[in-house]
């Protein structure tokens, strides 16, 4: 496994984890490095099966898988995916040529499709667009009353007044906007807004809830004891 942290912007984040089985190092480093200047947190596997064991210990927003991988065959650990009812949506990477490749990623279940060689913009883009779909969001706007948090500038305002916030300040509202009827457990939270590996105090969800409801009101999110999270009325 290849595990290197690369720096990020010092800009506004909204962060997206992104499952990375690519056993090409070239092109896995610089997918790695260009999505995590674009605010994706990447997870990145060059072997099938530990990817695939990847997907069924941690929550991941979308999958890139290469279909030409040593060992298990990505065409095989896609139908299994699929199989199992598991629903990321997954981005399967092929040569150019590749055409039945192609074809058979989406027939069993890939959600879309890039050639190598690639742009990093139209992966980019492409990855945004997909999480979009599966989350039932096709704008790149989410709306909760006054509030409005745009995935494309990566502001948020509030009655039209843009409100700072932090990069996990940031996650975290996306987060619950993205699931506006569902309580959120506090150890999904954490999965969702830490990197793995990363140092994590004991409440450091409750401060970044306290923050938010400073500065979004105090109904902004609220609390289900002995659940977790949820969001609240529109302000």
């Amino acid at each position: 496994m290849l595990q290197r942290q690369l720096p990020g912007d010092s800009g506004k984040k909204i962060l997206m984890r992104v499952l990375l089985i690519e056993d090409d190092t070239l092109i896995g480093d610089g997918i790695k490095a260009g999505l995590t200047r674009r605010g994706f947190d990447v997870t990145w596997f060059t072997s099938g099966n530990e990817g695939k064991k990847a997907l069924s210990e941690s929550s991941f927003d979308a999958v890139i898988l290469d279909l030409t991988l040593p060992g298990e065959d990505g065409l095989v650990i896609l139908r299994q995916w699929r199989e199992a009812g598991r629903t990321e949506p997954v981005l399967v990477l092929t040569a150019r040529d590749a055409l039945d490749q192609r074809v058979k990623g989406l027939e069993l279940g890939a959600d879309d499709y890039l050639g190598k060689p690639f742009a990093l913009e139209e992966l980019n883009a492409r990855l945004k667009a997909l999480v979009r779909r599966s989350m039932g969001q096709t704008s790149p706007l989410l709306v909760h009353g006054s509030i409005s948090l745009c995935l494309q500038s990566k502001t948020l305002k509030k009655g039209g007044d843009e409100v700072p916030l932090s990069p996990k300040e940031l996650a975290l509202i996306q987060l619950f906007l993205r699931n506006r009827e569902n309580v959120l457990p506090k150890a999904l939270i954490e999965d969702k807004l830490y990197q793995r590996g990363e140092d994590i105090s004991s409440n450091a969800v409750e401060v970044h809830i306290h923050h938010l409801r400073r500065k979004l009101g105090q109904e902004i999110i609220k609390t289900v004891y002995g659940f977790g999270y949820v969001l609240g009325d529109p302000p």
